[in-house]
């Protein structure tokens, strides 16, 4: 009888791991409709699935449906509140929030999110993200609500072992912050060394140089991240978005959008719904109505409810 219920238990462990595997590729491919619905059912018949309503939390973040999301993540962490990750998710929609949230909402939420990033930090101590998105809030944040420049260096001082490249990047927020941007530009060159010129790293350059207005040295940051043999596969997809903003070299931001679109590493952080749009987008710029009408209804077959897609799509076809 022992022997049965462990194979029972194994049983399920392996269906449950199966489920979260298949899910999360259900995200990174963007196709987020599919996802919640996969979540919702498994929520249904394994109502305190914690890992389930995280990955349903994210499902809405994808779609910045923060109310839904705070919801899941908040039943994530009430079931397994010594979750960093789940704590970390909480956190992050918290923030996205509170960005759009009036004064005395957004302090209240900012208040969430501080206590959560510091959770998910103290759970896991070696966590890059956790420490990372914290040190981030403590940058924005005003004293009122926690936030903190000696409180930023604090995480970067531990990152510097844990990883030196965002450590770099954090002192490069903090000497923007200070309006030093020679110490700015020399932390995000030193991100760059120690990354092995990663590709997210040389974009976090090529958004220094947006935020000074020197375009040329911008696209050439861009350039070299869309280079980069190592790095986060969404610095494609920011570096296009940055491109199509500031309406500087569409046809690079349209095949940097193929190029990520086209290719077996799409990640949860860029879902291709959001990257067929902004493709559309760039397309439509360029005067290409057909094929910007196409990768709009591409963006809809994954996410039928999108209704930026459904606005450009009606627009195009007019």
């Amino acid at each position: 009888m022992a022997a049965f219920k462990y194979l029972l238990v194994s049983v399920a462990f392996l269906w449950s791991a199966a489920f979260a595997t298949s899910t999360d590729q259900l995200l990174e491919e963007g196709r987020i409709d599919e996802a919640i619905a996969s979540l919702q059912q498994q929520i249904k018949s394994s109502p305190n699935d914690a890992q389930a309503y995280n990955l349903l939390c994210r499902s809405y973040f994808a779609l910045s449906n923060w109310d839904r999301g705070i919801s899941a993540c908040e039943k994530a962490t009430s079931i397994d509140p010594n979750n960093s990750l789940y704590h970390l998710w909480l956190g992050r929609i918290y923030g996205e929030k509170a960005d759009g949230a009036n004064f005395l909402s957004a302090a209240s939420l900012a208040g969430k999110v501080r206590d959560h990033f510091e959770t998910a930090v103290r759970l896991k101590p070696d966590s890059v993200p956790a420490r990372t998105d914290l040190a981030e809030f403590y940058l924005e944040a005003p004293g009122i609500v926690g936030g903190g420049r000696d409180k930023a260096e604090a995480q970067a001082k531990v990152l510097d072992k844990l990883a030196p490249a965002k450590s770099a990047w954090v002192r490069g927020r903090i000497a923007e912050k200070k309006k030093d941007q020679v110490e700015a530009e020399r932390q995000y060159r030193a991100a760059i060394e120690a990354s092995k010129g990663s590709s997210d790293a040389w974009f976090n350059l090529a958004l220094f140089f947006r935020h000074l207005g020197r375009l040329p040295e911008m696209e050439d940051a861009i350039n070299h991240a869309a280079a980069a043999q190592s790095g986060q596969p969404e610095a494609l997809m920011d570096a296009a978005e940055v491109l199509y903003r500031t309406d500087r070299n569409l046809p690079v931001a349209a095949q940097l959008l193929r190029r990520y679109l086209a290719s077996k590493e799409k990640v949860e952080e860029a879902p291709a719904f959001k990257a067929h749009f902004l493709l559309g987008s760039v397309l439509e710029k360029q005067g290409n109505k057909q094929a910007a009408a196409s990768e709009y209804s591409a963006a809809l077959a994954l996410v039928r409810g999108f209704s930026p897609a459904q606005e450009a799509l009606q627009r195009v076809n007019r």
